[in-house]
């Protein structure tokens, strides 16, 4: 039973963070909605969430800050309880051609995309161990599989999720903690809203489905993993990407 547990879900305060942070709510988690800078939008997601009856508290870190998230994790266990599902989602991307890749923005992505779930894996790992029981989830990308131009840091970061997915799913399975990852494609979000039309159109044209993903498409199989429902998966990397990485 998930009722009454607590999830750490980070880059929750909007798009497929907060789609899924709900989606677990739904099914009576507890909540630590963990946001990088938008108050507003972690407050707001907070209180959706109060509203279906269960807890939730915002918590603004840095993920790519080691001792940051050591402190936020040991405060969430302080606030809500052990920590039974963690959902490392948050991502930001900064695209150029590798060959005009500064090596500032290379970096950033890899600190927060890749360091960034491993910093809230190494704090919460010796939590699950005593727990004997619970899920991590790592958000990387149909991208992370096939590679894309002008993403050589975003497709780097998020194959080396995969990676880390496989490597903890095999020292934590003995436990019974399972450890997954989920591959969006091309979701509607705020950031492809912001697309030209034309450009909207010919990313759906390379969608064997014919449409852009949703959010809650991607939170619906979040919270199945996340479920007991899912015990017998681990080490997996399950595109929701409408058959575009075929």
């Amino acid at each position: 039973m998930m009722k009454g547990k607590t999830a750490l879900v980070t880059g929750a305060s909007r798009g497929i963070g907060r789609a899924i942070a709900l989606a677990l709510a739904k099914e009576g988690m507890n909540l630590a909605v963990v946001y990088a800078g938008n108050a507003a939008a972690a407050q707001e997601t907070v209180q959706s969430i109060c509203a279906l009856g269960v807890e939730a508290k915002a918590y603004a870190c840095d993920v790519a800050d080691y001792d940051a998230v050591g402190a936020l994790c040991k405060q969430v266990v302080a606030d809500l309880g052990p920590i039974y599902a963690l959902v490392n989602n948050a991502g930001i991307t900064r695209d150029r051609l590798a060959a005009q890749l500064r090596q500032e923005d290379f970096d950033a992505v890899i600190n927060v995309n890749l360091k960034g779930a491993f910093h809230f894996i190494r704090h919460t790992y010796s939590g699950f161990l005593r727990q004997r029981e619970g899920r991590i989830l790592n958000i990387t990308s149909v991208v992370g599989l096939s590679g894309n131009a002008g993403q050589a840091n975003y497709a780097a970061s998020k194959a080396g999720l995969i990676g880390l997915t496989k490597s903890v799913a095999k020292e934590l399975a003995p436990r019974g903690i399972t450890v997954n990852a989920i591959a969006p494609g091309f979701i509607d979000t705020d950031m492809t809203r912001q697309m030209p039309q034309a450009a909207r159109d010919a990313l759906t044209a390379r969608i064997p489905l014919g449409r852009l993903g949703l959010a809650q498409d991607v939170a619906d199989l979040a919270a199945f993993l996340c479920s007991e429902r899912a015990s017998y998966i681990t080490g997996a990397v399950l595109p929701v990407d409408g058959g575009l990485a075929m």
